[in-house]
């Protein structure tokens, strides 16, 4: 029987040559597997290398179509790190105005002499003891407040990610994830040799009974799951949904890390108030404050500070400890509170012109939320939508940088509305809808 990756091979050589154009669709995996006189398991796995190259994109309901732009190097998807367009919709950092003079007060003593070259050196994995409780009044909300002495430091909120994966998960190991999730994190599991494993959601957020089946197949090691302000559908879920995962997740004694990094926003009780036992929350400063001097944070269980130490140091990830200095300084001085109302405003504001502007369009967002999560008309594929887009100016974020599975990407944008101006947001949006009723979607 032929190898799969030689059959790959030969599609690949196609798409290189132009005999198979951007935006072309292939053929069902069952006629593919008719004509090449191969088994139906053959076309699948062909099917799913070419994905996995990144020279196609499946997607539900429609088909694999052939990519309609050259995946970045390694096969990555379009992510918030993507080339800039003259207007960036992809960029999802949200800007207040006038933070910069709210910022540079606190940073003005660090640059003294003697206390910049202390505050150039790493931190350790736990901090300071002033740093951990500054952070514990930063997370807290009504209802649950992390003890400061299980607060852990590293360079950002994706290193925090890395370091409870590699503490929880060995080596191969595999990770329950949202079946859209945080591009990011596809590309943490993949240097990591970690597999992430798509599991359902629903309006509510993730299913209990999809967990359950994921465990059930092949265990899982860990979950890995944004409960508030999911990026890109923006769903929050609700408060018994949580009581659900966190009954199931005891059962079957299943670590997770949950990402708040978009809790400030809308907040709400984290899993970790129910299951404090299993949960580790990941947080940090990128969104709160700016994303070029940042911190991530980390509040663990009971005993499990040393092994996630340990992976903090082992991958490289501490924080400086400039950024935490720094940090300290904002959150006593009320920076950061002055801060997240203002981008709470800001992003409620934007929300309402996204709103507009798309009216009569299937989009998904909660209106605090700083991304939109636009389900495309017909016959628009989400990466040939992105492409059109971006020869009119407009950088959006294709379904297919999110879905876990590659030959299940939706046929959905995610607009983000918070690090560009409200004109330039404006302008765009209406480019998108020119775009959108177009003719050539298909």
């Amino acid at each position: 029987m032929e190898d799969y990756r030689r059959i790959a091979d030969r599609i690949a050589a196609d798409i290189a040559a132009g005999r198979l154009r951007p935006g072309q669709q292939l053929p069902p995996q069952r006629v593919f597997a008719r004509r090449r006189r191969i088994a139906a398991s053959t076309a699948e796995r062909v099917y799913g290398e070419l994905a996995r190259r990144g020279l196609v994109v499946g997607e539900v309901g429609r088909g694999t179509f052939v990519r309609a732009a050259p995946a970045p190097p390694g096969g990555r998807a379009l992510t918030e790190e993507a080339g800039a367009a003259p207007v960036n919709l992809e960029l999802n950092y949200p800007v207040a105005p006038g933070q910069e003079d709210l910022l540079a007060p606190a940073l003005a003593p660090l640059l003294r002499p003697g206390a910049l070259a202390e505050a150039l050196r790493p931190a350790a994995a736990d901090g300071s003891a002033e740093a951990r409780a500054a952070v514990a009044g930063l997370l807290a909300v009504p209802g649950w407040r992390p003890d400061p002495g299980q607060v852990l430091f590293t360079g950002s909120a994706r290193q925090a990610i890395a370091a409870a994966l590699v503490s929880l998960v060995p080596a191969g190991g595999r990770v329950g994830v949202e079946e859209l999730t945080y591009p990011l994190v596809k590309d943490i599991a993949v240097r990591l040799g970690r597999t992430l494993v798509p599991l359902a959601t629903d309006a509510f957020g993730v299913r209990p009974d999809a967990v359950a089946a994921a465990h059930r197949s092949a265990p899982l090691a860990a979950l890995y799951l944004q409960p508030t302000l999911h990026n890109p559908t923006s769903v929050s879920m609700s408060g018994e949904r949580r009581e659900q995962i966190a009954e199931l997740i005891r059962q079957l004694r299943l670590p997770v890390v949950e990402d708040r990094i978009w809790s400030f926003l809308r907040p709400a009780l984290p899993l970790a108030a129910h299951a404090p036992e299993l949960v580790h929350v990941v947080d940090g400063l990128s969104k709160r404050v700016a994303p070029g001097l940042t911190a991530g944070f980390l509040v663990v269980p009971p005993g499990r500070g040393a092994a996630v130490a340990d992976a903090v140091r082992s991958g490289g990830w501490s924080a400086g400890r400039f950024a935490l200095e720094a940090a300290v300084r904002w959150v006593e001085d009320g920076t950061v509170a002055r801060l997240v109302a203002a981008k709470r405003a800001d992003a409620v504001r934007r929300q309402a012109l996204v709103r507009a502007e798309l009216a009569g369009f299937a989009v998904r967002a909660d209106p605090r939320a700083c991304y939109a999560w636009w389900e495309l008309p017909a016959p628009w594929r989400a990466d040939a939508f992105a492409a059109a887009a971006r020869e009119r100016g407009v950088a959006v974020t294709p379904g297919s940088a999110f879905a876990v599975d590659p030959r299940r990407s939706p046929g959905a944008v995610r607009v983000g509305g918070g690090s560009v101006s409200v004109a330039e947001l404006r302008g765009a949006l209406r480019v998108l809808v020119a775009v959108a009723r177009g003719v050539g979607g298909g």
